[in-house]
């Protein structure tokens, strides 16, 4: 039997109980603000050192990791029906608010909002020496704009145990909504790093500890089935409508391509990062 709830005798109750839930009900309050800035815009996520990450299954990742919780928002609807989930995310966050679902609606980056969402800390990482001295396999990304396909690469990197994953700063943001939900949680678990240039960070640092290969059309590629990924590696990847930039490709030992039949020349950067990907996997 579900029980019907009367929220003002609810808020009531939190309130005189002094449980650490806060209800805020007007648009204007300085937390929500902050929040929508956060789901609408870069720069400002770059400059607060946070992002958004919307979603039940989200949420449930961050229970299973040690991941810091900033601020835990839910709708009323998500709370009255996952009380004990809503106390757990609470237990793990510095701030926790529950709005009326209208409002939530307004935040939400997606058409049907689940009501909840998390402020977290970014989760870049500086110490991308270590790893690469210590071998592995790497994914580079330069001036991949579709969230879609940043997404795409981060689980399929989970999905074949890719040691880390590396971003030009000048591709979509990863911090984005659309590429932190479309990831399912592999943004949580998959080691990436945001590079300035992918031509100098190739040549000057990656190439000293492992070979580097270009994903490109060129008349000097050869069949990525003949690449051989044993051993540290790291393949490029470039944008979708011009691939490589000329000094990335240039910056690489090898260069590598997709054979493909019919009239179809290239593919876009998350679908050939899944073959390649496959590609490397397979030699372990």
């Amino acid at each position: 039997m579900r029980l019907r709830i009367n929220l003002k005798r609810f808020y009531y109750l939190l309130d005189n109980w002094g449980i650490g839930m806060k209800f805020v009900k007007s648009r204007e309050n300085n937390t929500l603000k902050h929040i929508h800035k956060l789901v609408k815009q870069k720069k400002y996520r770059e400059k607060s050192g946070q992002f958004v990450a919307e979603g039940l299954r989200i949420c449930q990742d961050i229970l299973l990791s040690d991941t810091k919780i900033d601020i835990f928002l839910c709708s009323e609807k998500f709370y009255t029906k996952n009380i004990e989930l809503s106390e757990r995310l609470e237990c793990k966050s510095a701030e926790s608010i529950v709005i009326p679902d209208s409002i939530f609606s307004v935040l939400s980056d997606t058409k049907t909002p689940q009501g909840v969402l998390l402020v977290l800390k970014t989760l870049d990482k500086k110490d991308y020496l270590d790893k690469i001295e210590s071998g592995g396999k790497f994914i580079l990304l330069e001036n991949v704009q579709n969230p879609e396909n940043v997404s795409t690469v981060l689980r399929t990197a989970e999905a074949f145990a890719i040691d880390g994953v590396f971003i030009s700063k000048d591709s979509c943001d990863v911090y984005s909504p659309k590429v932190v939900r479309g990831s399912m949680g592999a943004i949580f678990r998959v080691p990436f790093y945001l590079i300035d240039s992918p031509a100098r960070f190739i040549k000057d640092t990656y190439n000293n500890y492992g070979r580097s290969f270009a994903a490109c059309l060129t008349d000097e590629a050869k069949s990525v089935n003949d690449a051989d990924f044993s051993g540290n590696c790291l393949v490029a990847i470039g944008n979708e409508a011009n691939g490589l930039t000329p000094a990335a490709v240039k910056s690489c030992n090898e260069q590598i391509i997709i054979p493909m039949k019919g009239k179809i020349d290239s593919l876009n950067a998350g679908v050939a990062a899944s073959i390649i990907l496959w590609e490397m996997s397979d030699n372990e």
